[in-house]
């Protein structure tokens, strides 16, 4: 899996749960705790997401991951380079399994 597969997968992640931990991240995504963190980071430094803590919540560990605009502008462009990449894998098996029944 590439880098930016990872980053896509995070985004969608984080759109649909941002609160949740980045254990439960981790684990939801098959990452270890170091990788998840480095590339919060990266997204983080790119513009793609903010990292806020709970403010009224007294274990300050707990944080709320929020797409940026560009975040989201982010997303959309890999969710859209995602699908041509399952497209043109989808024609090549069907012209693969159209090429064995021929032959």
């Amino acid at each position: 899996m590439d880098e930016d597969q990872d980053h896509f997968n995070i985004l969608r992640k984080i759109n649909k749960k941002p609160r949740a931990t980045q254990r439960e991240l981790a684990e939801d995504l098959g990452f270890s705790l170091g990788k998840l963190n480095y590339c919060l980071k990266a997204l983080k430094t790119k513009g793609l997401i903010k990292i806020k803590n709970f403010k009224k919540n007294p274990n300050k560990i707990n944080y709320i991951y929020v797409l940026t605009p560009k975040g989201a502008a982010e997303k959309t462009k890999l969710t859209i380079n995602f699908m041509k990449r399952k497209m043109q894998e989808y024609d090549e098996l069907k012209k693969e399994i159209k090429f064995k029944k021929i032959n």
